[in-house]
């Protein structure tokens, strides 16, 4: 089986050399569709393939990535950003799935890894739709976060993408795409309205952003949108000052699936601006005990054990239980050992407890 990567790209000369030097030797073809770079965007593509298109924006990035697709001619096609990279040991293993494919499957889902911390922890992942049979036909749709609807044989491989962030270019972009977009006629899907939500949120339309969520909430949506949407509202009525809304927004993530360790810790947060550390400790405990609770959607691992172990060290630090607090920083340190926050702490209790020892032994 051939596989082709396709990538559209707009002014990335800061980050698209990082991306093709990483996937070198991968695919039997690499095209590249520009949408107006007015950088080196185009010369650093033409280092890699000679398969570089211009493409007229159509302030719809579906148009553009199936404007990409039509021009692959492999048995597979790939897609990536350009501030997307494969570490080697992901790429070993791009290479080992490409040499398995036997033509049966016709859509691979492989985990999308976003701003990685740098100590080789995740801190935010979920499986996306990434490698598709070009004979399928799949087209992506909507204008902005676009997808690919999967309806077909599909499998999950333990294959990672890796998602650096940049500087964030031309704010406002995705939601001045979103309001053209219902400008022109078209009707909001379930899925856009969590992510023009989103949208809103990040550019600080909070009220606006809580109309939208609360619209999202009560439609079919998909569930993992709905958890994510819950945070999003317990936020904004944080940022407008309402701790009893920000409350029981959360709780409202619990009608939706089990509760998810990182509604846990936001809740366990609430009671820490309450200063009722022993409630709080209650919710972090609880959100150790559901890390490994979450099999679909958008996974944050630190939820599950490092922060919990962070927030519990302050709670029994607030209530005067030193040698606890410690405790639970040093299980924080085993996951994250070069954490600059654990170092505070660490160097703190080596303090604290130094002078308490002192004390001890002049009485």
């Amino acid at each position: 089986m051939t596989l082709s990567l396709c990538m559209i790209v707009k002014n990335e000369e800061a980050v698209l050399k990082r991306c093709l030097e990483s996937v070198k030797g991968v695919f039997d073809e690499i095209i590249i569709v520009d949408t107006g770079s007015e950088d080196s965007t185009k010369k650093i593509a033409y280092q890699y393939t000679d398969k570089v298109y211009d493409y007229a924006w159509q302030y719809d990035f579906s148009a553009a990535r199936n404007y990409s697709f039509s021009l692959a001619t492999s048995d597979y096609i790939m897609w990536l950003d350009a501030d997307d990279v494969l570490t080697e040991k992901n790429r070993n293993s791009l290479i080992s799935l490409k040499n398995s494919m036997d033509g049966s499957v016709n859509t691979y889902f492989l985990i999308y890894d976003v701003n990685p911390d740098g100590q080789d922890n995740s801190q935010f992942y979920f499986y996306r739709e990434r490698i598709f049979k070009r004979s399928m036909g799949f087209l992506w749709r909507g204008a902005v976060h676009e997808y690919v609807e999967i309806d077909s044989v599909s499998v999950r491989v333990p294959v990672a993408v890796t998602h650096i962030r940049g500087e964030k270019k031309e704010t406002g972009r995705n939601l001045m795409l979103y309001i053209r977009y219902f400008l022109s006629g078209h009707n909001p899907s379930e899925r856009d309205k969590y992510y023009f939500a989103k949208e809103l949120y990040e550019n600080g339309f909070i009220k606006e952003a809580i109309y939208t969520i609360e619209d999202f909430l009560n439609g079919n949506g998909w569930i993992e949108d709905k958890i994510s949407a819950c945070r999003i509202l317990a936020d904004c009525h944080k940022q407008l000052g309402d701790e009893n809304k920000r409350l029981s927004a959360l709780f409202k993530s619990f009608e939706y699936a089990p509760p998810r360790p990182v509604i846990l810790c936001e809740i366990g947060d609430y009671f820490i601006s309450k200063s009722n550390y022993n409630q709080a400790i209650f919710w972090f405990e609880l959100a150790i005990r559901q890390k490994d609770s979450q099999k679909e959607g958008f996974v944050l691992p630190d939820y599950g054990e490092f922060i919990p172990y962070m927030w519990l060290c302050y709670c029994y630090d607030r209530l005067g239980m030193t040698e606890k607090a410690e405790f639970y920083n040093n299980l924080a340190g085993k996951l994250k050992p070069l954490d600059k926050n654990y170092l505070y702490n660490k160097n703190y209790f080596e303090k604290v407890l130094n002078k308490k020892e002192v004390s001890d032994d002049r009485k």
